[in-house]
């Protein structure tokens, strides 16, 4: 299972969002040039997420955007269910309300697919934009590691 570039280039555009939260609006170009998102696309993208409830526009000229909510409060499940729609390796196992295939019960790889799609979501329910932020500050701290001389 391959994400597409709406929740990919989304959830870094929102990762972008949360690292400028409680800072103020922050305005579409920035993430763009910030996240390497063409600025069409992003506007498109905002758009889903505005719609979801995770973000709002200010406007202005010191506009842009910003998260409704602290990124310890939007998960990554959020975010990518928002621009894909339900994350899972088959269809016949996407959506549990969807009738079941008439080989269901026979069928021996559904159990893998279904497993899959558990520990997609368990991961993704599970990380916030905060735990996004505190990794990329965790890559990209100075190491107090000193050669020794």
């Amino acid at each position: 299972m391959i994400l597409s570039t709406r929740g990919r280039y989304g959830l870094k555009a929102m990762f972008e969002l949360g690292l400028h939260y409680g800072k103020g609006p922050i305005p579409l170009k920035i993430i763009a040039e910030r996240q390497c998102i063409p600025e069409n696309y992003l506007e498109q993208l905002i758009a889903i997420l505005r719609k979801a409830g995770l973000v709002k526009s200010v406007r202005g000229a010191q506009g842009g955007y910003l998260m409704l909510r602290p990124p310890d409060q939007v998960t990554v499940a959020q975010v990518l269910l928002a621009l894909e729609g339900p994350l899972a390796p088959a269809e016949c196992v996407a959506d549990p309300e969807a009738p079941r295939c008439r080989l269901a019960d026979e069928c021996v790889t559904r159990s893998v697919w279904e497993k899959i799609r558990v520990s997609i979501h368990d991961v993704i329910d599970a990380m916030t934009l905060q735990h996004m932020i505190e990794e990329q500050l965790h890559l990209h701290a100075p190491t107090s590691k000193h050669p020794k001389e």
